[in-house]
């Protein structure tokens, strides 16, 4: 009977962990590109790291667009 419960609570266990893993963000614009490294992360937090920005400066605005895999 013990045997025949825990199986089920071990997988319902493993399936709330949190699969961290090594994400690759590129990232590209107008003067170039740029590869970061996330390494054991959720894919959460690679995605929160790994955004499009908008940079304004005297010459006017560029955008870095991120893709993350």
């Amino acid at each position: 009977m013990k045997k025949i419960i825990l199986i089920p609570v071990a997988l319902i266990a493993i399936s709330f962990a949190s699969c961290k893993k090594d994400y690759t963000c590129t990232c590209k614009d107008s003067t170039g590109g740029d590869v970061r490294k996330f390494s054991k992360v959720t894919k959460n937090q690679a995605h929160a790291n790994c955004q499009t920005k908008t940079f304004t400066d005297a010459n006017g605005s560029s955008t870095e667009t991120c893709t993350l895999s």
